[in-house]
């Protein structure tokens, strides 16, 4: 096994944990936060939209099984990075698109990747590319929420439809 990291944003961390965590050499898929500046950040700081943090998902893999580019493919079809500090009715800073890179590899291919993704858009992609700051994951209720929580309103009405389309869109790369 060759384990390494991505730290992504898009959006709410419930809807990218859930999609990650069904990808087939995916090891975990952690939701927390990253790039602001105060240290232990939790929900209520994060919520207000000025803490500097965005939800994300530190998603841990094989990468003899899946590659990092592989994981941004997914990445760029189950979020819109063209929409600045939102995703759907999730609006604020803590909902930005953003790859936090853990080396100068991943920083290029996440440029490379943007490019590619940005041939077949319209809207300018506005995915924040930084390197990655200290994660903090997030409060245990938050963890796997999904599948614990898989009938909850924003589950069935907004989650579900970003798993059903990894599933359409990737179906060699989901888990069996």
């Amino acid at each position: 096994m060759k384990k390494e990291l991505a730290i992504l944003g898009g959006g709410c961390f419930w809807c990218t944990e859930a999609v990650y965590n069904k990808v087939k050499g995916v090891i975990s898929a952690v939701s927390g936060y990253a790039g602001g500046k105060r240290p232990n950040p939790n929900y209520e700081m994060i919520c207000t939209g000025v803490s500097g943090y965005a939800e994300v998902v530190e998603i841990a893999y094989d990468a003899q099984i899946i590659s990092f580019e592989e994981i941004l493919e997914i990445f760029w079809e189950i979020h819109d990075p063209t929409t600045l500090n939102a995703q759907g009715a999730d609006r604020g800073t803590q909902y930005r698109s953003v790859i936090f890179y853990q080396n100068e590899e991943q920083k290029t291919l996440a440029q490379k990747s943007a490019k590619k993704k940005q041939e077949n858009l319209h809207d300018a992609i506005v995915t924040e590319l930084s390197p990655a700051p200290t994660f903090y994951p997030a409060e245990a209720y938050h963890q796997n929420y999904y599948a614990l929580n898989p009938n909850q309103g924003y589950c069935s009405m907004v989650i579900a439809p970003k798993i059903q389309k990894f599933m359409m869109k990737f179906p060699e790369n989901l888990k069996s």
